[in-house]
């Protein structure tokens, strides 16, 4: 992406929410009017813009130039090409109300997950998820630090790669976090899990990891954020919180849809002791099932 271009219209509502933390507060105000209405700004010229959004134009410039853009008018012609290519309900997903029905509240939420699986893929760089699956599959061991929504996320990737006959330990504690990043060594692999990517929980590890010589892997909603300096690679997911959605539903399984990307691209690439692993442990796992309703009897 050169600035000339700036986000592609693919993916350019979701990559402003991405970055609208990292923005300062005069450039969040003006990104926020974009999101609630990014059609009507595509049709005002940057003088009626400022009078709208109650903003100088300058500023409006410095903010279309923090989206990634050369100025407002590369910023209209982009979210044109966006509201042209999707439904207006598409770029402006509803937000849950309290007095939403049930139906709405299913609708909403559905539309929601989608979206953000779509927009997740939209933004998922193929070169960089090949250069993540090939320092997992080399690695001696993946640690992988996550807390809330996002440590289950952590323990979901670590799960995975264990299946397939791969040391991978999930991390929500701060301090046994810490510990283990720093036994880490050059060729080991250690993946931080933050929607905001300024979880505090995740920054400390991953940085007493980094100064071991481990290979950093950023999963986050913002490319901008403290844990995407920190990470050699940087894999962008594009969920996105509201008030009734705090857990991060649309966050959670963006970075799951990241980690099953990672998880399938290194099954593929050592699928010989991959498959053989996963033979091992559904046949055990087989067999536990089978011997439970005996143990069960026999206590």
């Amino acid at each position: 992406m050169t600035e000339n271009e700036g986000p592609s219209p693919t993916n350019l509502v979701a990559t402003i929410r991405a970055v609208l933390p990292s923005l300062t507060p005069a450039a969040q105000a003006i990104a926020a009017r974009i999101l609630d209405d990014p059609g009507m700004v595509a049709r005002s010229t940057i003088t009626e813009f400022s009078a709208v959004s109650g903003t100088s134009e300058a500023t409006i410039v410095r903010t279309a130039r923090a989206l990634g853009f050369a100025g407002y008018s590369q910023l209209r012609f982009a979210l044109a090409a966006a509201v042209a290519s999707r439904a207006p309900e598409r770029l402006v997903p509803g937000d849950l109300a309290p007095d939403d029905p049930l139906t709405d509240v299913i609708a909403k939420v559905t539309r929601a997950e989608s979206e953000a699986l779509a927009d997740t893929a939209a933004q998922l760089s193929p070169d960089t998820l090949d250069a993540v699956v090939g320092a997992v599959s080399a690695a001696r061991r993946v640690d992988v630090y996550g807390v809330g929504a996002s440590g289950l996320v952590a323990i979901d990737m670590a799960q995975k790669l264990m299946r397939i006959g791969l040391s991978g330990h999930a991390f929500t504690d701060a301090h046994l976090a810490v510990t283990s990043a720093a036994l880490v060594r050059e060729g080991d692999v250690v993946v931080g899990v933050s929607c905001t990517g300024e979880t505090s929980d995740v920054l400390g590890p991953v940085r007493v990891a980094r100064k071991a010589g481990a290979t950093t892997v950023a999963i986050t909603n913002n490319p901008r954020s403290s844990l995407a300096e920190l990470a050699d690679h940087v894999l962008i997911s594009a969920g996105r919180e509201t008030a009734f959605r705090p857990g991060a539903l649309a966050s959670r399984i963006s970075q799951l849809l990241i980690v099953d990307c990672v998880f399938v691209g290194v099954a593929q690439r050592t699928f010989e002791t991959s498959d053989a692993a996963l033979r091992a442990t559904r046949d055990a796992l087989d067999g536990f099932l089978a011997d439970s309703p005996r143990r069960g009897r026999s206590s």
